[in-house]
């Protein structure tokens, strides 16, 4: 299988993920802005994890260009990824109703660990099939991000029940370190193609 059905199909999956989210937010009962600036933590809350989809789904784009043939596992790992991220929304709407509540915050954080951990399953499991020739592995090289990210969720959980407002810096601050798609492969693939 090419990789265009599994980006067709992840294309969906994360369409539907960010609609669930919208549809979460509720606008408020009264018409003031008292009213209206009461659901800020519901619209920060949406706003980080649209972020978190867009760079999932950005940085997967560019993984598909690196993938020639899709493999069983492949399609597996993608399923987990997309599992774990298909939960954001649930933890989204329980982080944003209750503002910085410890029990939500850490949930919340444990469902972008889930996730991280999801896609570095996934791009382990792309380089596997690929051999030791992996174009994967060429492309990302040491892939620091991968590494540190885990941890600095780990650092959020712990630290929503002491100062959930930390946790969501931490969380914000691994969305940073990730919003801009991944030059690498970018560069891989213009040397790649050229040769």
């Amino acid at each position: 299988m090419k990789s265009e059905r599994l980006q067709a199909f992840t294309d969906g999956v994360v369409a539907v993920i960010i609609t669930i989210m919208v549809l979460e937010m509720h606008p408020p009962h009264d018409v003031t802005f008292q009213a209206l600036f009461a659901l800020w933590p519901v619209f920060m809350s949406y706003v980080l994890s649209y972020i978190y989809v867009g760079i999932y789904w950005n940085n997967h784009h560019h993984f598909a260009h690196l993938i020639r043939e899709v493999t069983g596992g492949i399609l597996w790992a993608n399923l987990g990824l997309l599992f774990f991220l298909s939960l954001v929304p649930f933890t989204t709407a329980w982080a944003g109703e209750h503002g910085f509540a410890p029990l939500p915050t850490a949930l919340y954080g444990a469902s972008l660990l889930a996730t991280a951990l999801a896609w570095n399953v996934f791009q382990a499991t792309i380089m596997r099939a690929q051999g030791e020739a992996s174009v994967m592995k060429q492309a990302l090289g040491a892939d620091c991000k991968s590494k540190v990210s885990p941890l600095l969720y780990l650092a959020g959980i712990a630290l929503a029940f002491v100062a959930p407002m930390v946790s969501y810096l931490l969380y914000a601050l691994v969305a940073a370190l990730w919003i801009i798609p991944d030059r690498r492969v970018e560069r891989f693939l213009r040397t790649f193609e050229r040769n």
